[in-house]
């Protein structure tokens, strides 16, 4: 189950409904194929459901579904999927900070499981090698052809074997792709939290797509926002109901000290500092447990439509 092969098979459609989906298509000076779907391109809210769906390496599906009234009338997106660690963390998170020559993005995709820079692959034991590799930069820039060598690399294929699919922050397709992490976060928060991942055998997420941001700062507030306070993912899960009581309390974002504000107002009283930011925030609102073996569902945290609401502008 080799997640690049996967992910470029997926680009290789996205191609094929370009003009449909608003995207272009080009090659950097290093041969890299470069699909935009939001900086000089239009996008959409399309492209971004399947900019998503690469991010998960094709093993998760993600749909628009229609608003939750008590969360402003934002679309709801949903994520679901049977492989949550490959998925999740092996690809979707977004882990890698690519920056070089006053070039910066936030690298995420499978492509990560080809370098496996971070210290997460030799917990849950996934690295991979491959012909041709793919991933994911959230940035305002597409890259020049240094990067794309540089990603290459470190990811051990050729420059000209390396798709990079680019998006914005303040974006439909960034957007969407970005709020589809409800699951990755509860994921990444019971990691840091010293969960046993594979006791998760599936996961589900939802949260509100904000409507609009004006620049990426608003919409790294807002889609954080989505999440933080909007976010219900529910995992099943194996092993015992004792160590779930436990970790329970600790996994949804009102753990934090941080929590209750906009995200917008907390980075400004750390002076935009993210990493002063308390990383136990950085997770849904509600995360329920459904023991597959005992029958037992547990539930953790709340959701905060009314700071929903005012962070979207509603």
């Amino acid at each position: 189950m080799n997640l690049n092969d996967r992910a470029i098979e997926l680009c290789q459609q996205l191609i094929v409904d370009s003009d449909r989906l608003r995207i272009a298509v080009s090659a950097s000076d290093s041969g890299t194929q470069i699909i935009d779907c939001g900086i000089e391109a239009l996008g959409g809210l399309e492209a971004g459901r399947r900019l998503a769906e690469i991010c998960l390496a094709g093993l998760g599906r993600v749909e628009l579904l229609p608003p939750a009234g008590e969360l402003g009338g934002a679309l709801q997106v949903l994520v679901t999927t049977d492989h949550p660690v490959a998925a999740c963390m092996a690809s979707q998170y977004a882990g890698w900070q690519i920056g070089a020559e006053g070039y910066f993005a936030m690298g995420s995709g499978p492509m990560r499981a080809c370098a496996g820079r971070e210290a997460l692959f030799d917990t849950i034991g996934y690295r991979e090698r491959a012909a041709r590799a793919a991933g994911i930069l959230e940035t305002r820039t597409l890259p020049p052809a240094e990067i794309c060598r540089r990603i290459a690399q470190d990811c051990n294929v050729p420059a000209d074997k390396l798709t990079l699919l680019v998006a914005p922050t303040a974006s439909r397709a960034g957007m969407v792709q970005i709020v589809a992490r409800s699951v990755e976060t509860a994921l990444h928060k019971l990691y840091e939290l010293g969960f046993d991942l594979s006791r998760i055998a599936s996961a589900c997420g939802t949260a509100p797509l904000p409507l609009v941001a004006r620049n990426d700062l608003d919409a790294v507030g807002r889609t954080n926002d989505a999440i933080l306070y909007g976010g219900q993912v529910t995992l099943w899960v194996r092993g015992d109901d004792a160590s779930l009581a436990a970790v329970g309390p600790s996994v949804p974002s009102s753990a934090s000290g941080d929590h209750g504000e906009p995200f917008a107002a907390i980075f400004e009283r750390y002076g935009r500092d993210f990493y002063k930011v308390d990383p136990h925030l950085f997770s849904p609102a509600v995360v329920t447990f459904a023991n597959i073996e005992s029958g037992r569902v547990m539930r953790f945290g709340q959701l905060l439509p009314d700071v929903v609401r005012r962070s979207f502008g509603l």
